[in-house]
């Protein structure tokens, strides 16, 4: 069964998307079998890997509102091994279309169960935001990792969301493990980013990832070319910092960071 790992931050720009498709990729690498499913109606992942949500005829959107089956949703990348379950400008009416819904805190889920035997690893892409949509994400998910930029605000917010985890938590009856936050867009150079991640590792010991991924122009290059880092720029500091992701999460399998 695969492993189920909710990727999220409420707060945008963080490299939540970024860090979705980028670990994906190498784990693909690596011979898993991996999904991303963009729960994101900005579509960023989705766009990354080449296609256009205007286009999406099979979506998330669709899986969520039960017009089409999970597996016809889903979608092959130019990456062996590499799938995804796109977004579509249709997602941001999800809200509305699921109100009415019984236990449309558990749609996802219920999804997943169907394509959990045929991966590896899934990954979802959930919004900046506390809406259905992350809400699903959290219930769906067996696993989350939280990205945070490194600066001083990152420490309030990482308590804040862990709070909304487990208030989640104890009122729909899942139990997500949260196995780490990953510090991202970090400068080794500035004293601020070098601060930062001192504090968070002391005040989350044993909670935070070994890896770091760097502040790097080639990680923000490459979406523009809806291209993975590992076909834009497989060289690059962001590369080698998601491979090192990737084989840190082999590596540790279902225990915590």
């Amino acid at each position: 069964m695969a492993r189920i790992i909710t990727i999220c931050n409420n707060k945008g720009g963080v490299g939540k998307t970024t860090t979705a498709s980028n670990v994906g990729v190498f784990l693909s690498a690596l011979g898993k079998k991996t999904l991303l499913i963009d729960l994101d109606p900005q579509a960023n992942a989705t766009m990354s890997l080449g296609l256009d949500p205007g286009d999406v005829e099979r979506g998330i959107y669709h899986v969520l509102t039960g017009s089409v089956a999970p597996r016809e949703a889903v979608k092959k990348t130019h990456i062996f091994g590499f799938d995804i379950i796109p977004s579509s400008i249709d997602l941001a009416a999800i809200t509305v279309e699921l109100i009415n819904v019984k236990e449309r805190e558990y749609v996802l889920e219920k999804a997943l169960k169907k394509l959990s035997s045929h991966y590896d690893y899934i990954f979802i892409d959930s919004p900046p935001s506390l809406d259905i949509l992350t809400v699903n994400g959290f219930v769906g998910a067996k696993e989350i990792i939280i990205p945070i930029q490194c600066e001083y605000f990152a420490l309030e917010g990482l308590t804040q969301l862990l709070s909304t985890i487990d208030l989640v938590s104890k009122n729909l009856g899942r139990k997500p493990e949260f196995i780490g936050a990953l510090l991202t867009m970090y400068d080794r150079r500035n004293k601020l980013s070098r601060e930062v991640a001192k504090i968070v590792r002391n005040d989350f010991p044993g909670y935070i990832f070994d890896t770091v991924i760097p502040r790097n122009i080639s990680l923000a290059e490459a979406p523009r070319a809806k291209k993975t880092i590992l076909e834009h720029a497989p060289l690059s500091p962001g590369a080698k910092a998601y491979r090192q992701l990737a084989q840190e999460l082999v590596r540790r399998g279902n225990t915590n960071i």
